[in-house]
């Protein structure tokens, strides 16, 4: 028996840690702490230039060789820093892009195999046009935020402070100055990112369930057709749109505000300081710097420090919003896991699982040919876990070969039962074995082998017969493929299609076609002894359903057949019908069987 719990998300702590990028973050820092020794030689040029300058004419023209020989030292200086710069931070965002695509690469896998290993019968689990949205476009979201977002904060943990003890060092009202203007900063704009989250995480919701939407939509629309509700899909769609549209620019007009939140405290910081700089050299303000004046280089220097200081708040203002789209898009993620009702037998050490599809569920690790089992119910509570169950208790014995009809008024848990049997559904109560085999976490992968299935919905992929019947199977070949076609009786109605190709959804196949490919995939599984089928006959007309129950019972010949039915003729084909919710009057057989 496997409880029934929740997929936890066991990445979000690993991705929103800055350690994938910190690399690349470090030398970004390296980048922006070099400009302190190039602002400083380019403050050293400028007071030789001055210098020179003020000299009278006569000694002018004698010191202005003098003057290039001390600045062309310092100008190879700025040079080679700036090349420097230049290679440490392109090498610092192409390791952190990367560390990026890396650490995304990894949380796409995790959640593809949180997907494959919820069950299928799962009703809250989303949409697959919102799966597939969530993976490819808003995850994409996670990139900006982790090669981006998280170095700029690493160097507003690092830039300012080093440059503010640089401006320090010479004048501590400079210092005081930019360390009064900075933290207004983050303070408003965190004020602005509240905000700039909950917008982005409505916007990743919104273009979710649009995706949804339009997905099912393009599935039916040829029943809209037929319903003549092409045009409110259209207006709902472009309701869709337009609530979309509104809900973007909002995050839009909030990410500009916090850059003007930026611009605006950054601007005041920076004119102060050039005001002191200012007055103190023209001896106006003589206080502020250690042991007297600033000389002109000192002075030029603190001002040139000066922006440097709000450059990486300016950078971290320009992907603030790459903050809450980011998290907005791991948000979406783990909700993927945390709705997922897990498949028994596939946790984290399963391996060999191919998702269950219609006639096997995965390729046994050692083939073997198909041998009848028996089923054994005791004490089943047929439902979902977590909710009311349809059927209080239900047991029943079947033996090995027989064939069984499930009987019961829609919404008793037909379905609901072959689930469980085929191991979809994780049990609460009671217990299932098959060929003597539990039907739990331990045993659950390995039964599945065993056991064909057939729901009511096939899906068929646009692609050849071939594939559609041997669905990946490495052990199917083209000749089991033609087999299974002529046991399904599909052959003659493929034999119209020169390429034997099928479009997704199954467009171009009638009902009956779609189920006798159903059975093709049933009877093309030699190693399924146990068939559990859904409802075989529903919505096809009298002479299709009788096709179809032939070709079951020569299918299910030497194998365990339990088909859930409302069609009283294809009752009557069976062994014996067991009635669903008639436990008093199954018990005796039970007892007789045992």
């Amino acid at each position: 028996m496997s409880s029934h719990t929740r997929v936890s998300s066991p990445f979000s702590q690993t991705a929103a840690s800055p350690g994938a990028a910190r690399a690349g973050a470090v030398l970004q820092v390296l980048a922006a702490l070099l400009w302190l020794p190039q602002a400083w030689l380019i403050a050293q040029a400028v007071q030789v230039m001055a210098v020179s300058a003020s000299g009278s004419t006569s000694v002018a023209s004698s010191d202005a060789g003098s003057a290039m020989a001390q600045v062309a030292p310092l100008a190879l200086g700025v040079l080679v820093i700036g090349v420097l710069r230049a290679l440490f931070d392109g090498a610092g965002m192409q390791r952190a892009q990367k560390a990026a695509r890396r650490q995304l690469s990894r949380l796409r896998e995790e959640v593809v195999h949180a997907l494959a290993r919820t069950s299928p019968m799962d009703s809250t689990q989303a949409p697959s046009g919102q799966a597939a949205s969530a993976m490819a476009e808003q995850a994409e979201a996670i990139v900006p935020w982790l090669s981006r977002y998280q170095p700029a904060m690493f160097k507003v943990r690092c830039v300012p402070l080093a440059i503010a003890c640089a401006v320090a060092y010479f004048s501590w009202v400079a210092a005081l100055i930019l360390l009064l203007a900075a933290p207004l900063i983050p303070l408003f704009m965190a004020i602005v990112g509240w905000r700039a989250r909950a917008a982005s995480e409505e916007q990743m919701v919104e273009i979710g369930g649009m995706n949804g939407f339009l997905l099912d939509r393009l599935r039916g629309l040829s029943t809209l057709r037929a319903l003549g509700a092409v045009d409110a899909t259209a207006e709902r769609l472009r309701s869709h749109a337009e609530s979309l549209r509104t809900r973007t620019t909002r995050v839009l007009r909030i990410a500009f505000l916090s850059s003007a939140v930026l611009e605006l405290f950054s601007a005041l910081g920076v004119a102060m300081v050039a005001v002191y700089v200012g007055f103190h050299l023209l001896g106006t303000l003589a206080f502020g710097a250690w042991g007297g004046k600033l000389e002109l280089a000192q002075a030029l220097f603190v001002l040139m420090l000066a922006p440097a200081f709000f450059d990486p708040l300016r950078e971290l203002s320009a992907v603030w919003h790459d903050k809450a789209a980011g998290e907005a898009a791991m948000k979406t993620l783990g909700e993927l896991q945390r709705q997922a009702m897990p498949l028994p037998g596939a946790g984290e050490t399963s391996h060999g699982t191919r998702g269950v599809a219609d006639g096997a569920v995965m390729e046994p690790d050692e083939p073997a040919a198909a041998r009848a089992v028996d089923v054994r119910i005791d004490a089943l509570q047929v439902g979902v876990p977590g909710h009311a169950a349809v059927i209080s208790e239900m047991s029943e014995c079947i033996a090995a070969g027989e064939h069984i009809a499930l009987w019961a008024k829609s919404g008793a848990g037909k379905s609901l039962l072959l689930a469980q049997l085929a191991g979809l559904i994780p049990l609460e109560h009671g217990s299932i074995r098959i060929g003597g085999v539990p039907m739990d976490d331990e045993h659950a992968e390995r039964l599945r082998a065993r056991i064909g299935w057939m729901g009511q919905h096939s899906h068929v992929f646009a692609g050849s017969v071939l594939r559609n019947v041997g669905l990946g199977r490495s052990d199917v070949s083209a000749r089991d493929v033609r087999r299974a076609v002529e046991a399904a009786e599909l052959s003659q109605a493929l034999a119209h299609r020169p390429a034997i190709s099928l479009g997704e959804g199954g467009s171009g196949l009638s009902g009956g076609e779609a189920v006798r490919l159903a059975l093709a995939r049933l009877a093309v599984n030699r190693h399924a002894g146990l068939l559990l089928v859904d409802e075989p006959t529903a919505h096809l007309d009298p002479q299709t359903a009788e096709q179809v129950i032939a070709s079951l019972l020569e299918i299910a010949k030497g194998r365990t057949l339990i088909v859930a039915t409302h069609d009283a003729r294809l009752a009557q084909c069976m062994d014996r019908v067991v009635r669903l919710g008639a436990v008093a009057a199954n018990a005796e057989r039970n007892e007789e069987f045992a």
